[in-house]
This record gives C-alpha cells, structure tokens and sequence, in this order.
C-alpha cells in the first residue's frame, strides 16, 4: 500500500488544486500564470484587433485618420486613467469580481459597436468600454495577482504574460481581417462579443478560493515586507521614482502607438495587400514573444538597466526599418521592421513593472503601480491620436516617424540620467 506523506492532504483548504488532487503550489502557480496569459491575449488582441477595423470603418463613413483614431487612443487613455481604479478594485474586490467585469464590458461593447452609426457611439463603446474592459483583464491585476505566486521571478512570470499582446495580435488580427473580408465588420464585432460573453461562466466557476490566495513561502515573505513598507499613493507620488517610471511608461506609449496604430493602413498605403498587412503585423506577435522572454532573461544575465538600453536600441533600429519600407516595399525590409519594432514593442514592461512592485511594495502597491501605469495608457492615447493628426496634416508618415523616434528616446533617458534606475 502506497504510504500517504503529510503534504498529501485532499480536501479543502488545505489543499486540494484546480485538477481536484493534492496541492502543489507550483502547478496551481502555472495555472494562474496560463489564465493571466489567456485572459491578456484577449485583452489586448482585441484593443489591438481596431488597426484592422480602421480602413473599414474609415470608408464606410468617409471620416479621415485622426476622428477614426480617437476611437483607438480613447481606448487607451481610458485604460491607463482607470489602472489606479481597477488597482484599488483588486486590492478590496479580489481578481475573480475585476476579471468577469473586465468580459462583460469587452463582450457588451462589441455587440454595441456592431451597431454603431455615429463616431460617439464608436467612442462610447470601443472607446470607452473597451478601454476599461482592457484595464480589467490587464496587466494591472495580472501583476498583482502573479506577484502572489512567483515573488522574486515575477519578472519572468509577466515577460510570459506581456507577450500576450504577441499572441493576441498574431491570433486576432488575421482573424479579423478574414471576419471582415468574409461578413464585413459589423459581423465581426458581433461575433467578437458573442464569443467573450461566452467566457464569462466559465471564469465565475473557477475556484478562485485557491487561486487567489498565492503560494505560501512568497505570501509569508510578502506580508513580513508589508511591515516595514508603509508606502501611499502620495508619499509614493513624492518620490522621484514614481516619475521616472511613469515618464518612462509614458514617452515609451507615445512612440510605439503611434505606430502601431497604423501600421496596417501604412502597409496597405505602402502597397502590400490588406490580408497581407494584417498577417505581417500579426506575426510580430511571434516577434515580441521571443523578444519579451529573451529581454528578461537577458535580465537575470547582465542586469536590469543594460537590458532595457538594449531593447531601446533594437527599437530605434526597428524604426529605421519602417522609414525605408516606405520607400522600398520589399519582404526583407518588412521581415527587418517585424523582428526589431514587434519585438521590442512592449518587451520593456516586465522589467519596469517588476521595478515598480518591488520599489513600492506595500498594502497600497496595486494603487500606487495603477497610478505609474497611467502613464502607459496616456502615452498610448496621445501617442495614437496624435500620429493621427500628424498623418492628416502632413499627407505621409514621415512626420509620424520623428515623431515617434524622439518620443522613444525621451523613454529611454531616465534610465541613463535617474540614479535609483541606473543601479
């Protein structure tokens, strides 16, 4: 007969995991990890599922760049200014009430989107509910919720969650170019909310007692931390820290969304086929996922500020890239630009989150990383909506491309000039 160990306790709280046998922490730890990864591949493939909806949605109506990527950018300042809300909703609420309110607002705002004739109608839905749905599913409560469970490798732990952005728009934007080339784009959107609405059950019957209370040894460590912590929203905003990483969040946006928002429509301006477009920029999804995984373990190698200089680097390069494509519209040039701009777009976050939970960690970090992380959906915002303008006035995306350059670099300067940051 099989001799029963004392870890091998089989009911209850103490101990049984999702699959219903003993506990092991470290698979009930793989599963949250493998949830946050769905739940941001959902999130953030269908925020970003809009630069294929554009072109559509643009002739339909005949609205020019800019009113149609107030839609986008709306999206995402709504997402950055509710960060500290969602932050404060987790922290009271727990993931499970954040999560499910996260797909009832992506699923409701795609079934009203699927019926929009007007721009505010737009605005109110992809905008402004999308926005918040985001927020909900996001890289906010992820961290929070991952940073019970994986303690000091948090950093890898969100490198593999960051690149759902990777996944989703490698999944999404294909199948929304298809979606609309098949049904058109108000069936699009009325299956995108039909299919989240679906997966709202599922996610309430989760057992969200065992996964929300974090693995013993990083909660126990955590909570003796707490004690000597004592950090708040606005001793932290007193900080010089909080600033350079919320300028950091902020300027890194600006540069990268006003790109990424219309890369599809700039490739089909440069001459590549819709379904073509939409497919390259999605296999940057495959791009960022290395990129995102090789940042961070480049992290654990040579430390944390070489690491991120360096994905600043490969980015300008990526940049460079893309102004060439403009005028010489070749596969190699458009394979150059996926590598470097779509693996670089966000492989800066783990490493700039995991420096935000450790610096303020506390009772009030998932306010206070909610606050930093404004910076991120109000760069994204301004980055989108203003590349827009700069299209629309210039007639070209030369003006976009500078504008994107400079605001990257000005990303990269607090780690060259912000002590606490150079270390």
């Amino acid at each position: 007969m099989e001799q029963k160990t004392p870890g091998d306790a089989s009911s209850g709280a103490s101990g049984e995991d999702v699959t219903g046998g003993p506990r092991r922490p470290a698979r009930v730890a793989l599963f949250v990890l493998a949830l946050c990864f769905a739940l941001s591949v959902l999130g953030r493939g269908l925020g970003e599922s809009f630069t294929v909806f554009l072109i559509p949605i643009s002739e339909n109506f005949g609205w020019d760049r800019a009113q149609v990527v107030s839609v986008y950018s709306l999206a995402w300042l709504v997402s950055g200014l509710t960060a500290p809300l969602v932050g404060r909703l987790f922290d009271r609420s727990g993931p499970r009430t954040v999560y499910a309110l996260g797909l009832l607002l992506l699923g409701g705002a795609f079934l009203a989107a699927s019926r929009a004739q007007s721009l505010w109608q737009f605005q109110l839905s992809i905008g402004l509910s999308v926005g918040l749905g985001m927020a909900l599913v996001g890289n906010v409560p992820n961290s929070i919720l991952l940073g019970r469970w994986f303690g000091p490798r948090l950093p890898t732990a969100m490198a593999v969650v960051y690149s759902a952005m990777g996944g989703g728009v490698l999944v999404l934007l294909p199948a929304s170019q298809l979606l609309i080339d098949h049904f058109g784009w108000r069936d699009a959107y009325q299956w995108f909310g039909i299919v989240v609405l679906g997966l709202v059950a599922p996610l309430l019957l989760l057992p969200w007692w065992l996964l929300s209370k974090g693995s013993p040894n990083v909660v126990q460590k955590a909570q003796t931390e707490l004690v000597d912590s004592g950090w708040t929203l606005a001793s932290a905003m007193r900080h010089h820290v909080f600033w350079a990483l919320f300028s950091t969040f902020f300027f890194t946006a600006l540069g990268m969304y006003a790109i990424s928002a219309q890369i599809v429509a700039f490739l089909i301006d440069s001459g590549f086929p819709p379904l073509q477009a939409a497919t390259a920029w999605g296999f940057s999804g495959v791009a960022l996922t290395i990129g995102m995984l090789g940042i961070s373990t480049l992290d654990g190698l040579i430390g944390r500020r070489p690491s991120v200089l360096f994905s600043y680097a490969i980015s300008i390069v990526g940049i460079f890239f893309l102004w060439l494509l403009q005028w010489f519209p070749n596969y190699w040039l458009l394979t150059a630009f996926v590598v470097c701009f779509g693996s670089m777009i966000g492989s800066r976050g783990p490493l700039l989150t995991a420096t935000a939970l450790k610096f303020f960690a506390g009772k009030r970090v998932g306010t206070i990383f909610g606050t930093v992380w404004i910076g991120s959906g109000l760069g994204s915002a301004v980055g989108a909506w203003g590349g827009g303008l700069i299209h629309d006035y210039t007639h070209g995306y030369n003006g976009v491309i500078v504008f994107a350059l400079v605001s990257v670099v000005l990303g990269m300067l607090p780690f060259l000039v912000v002590p606490a940051l150079r270390r």
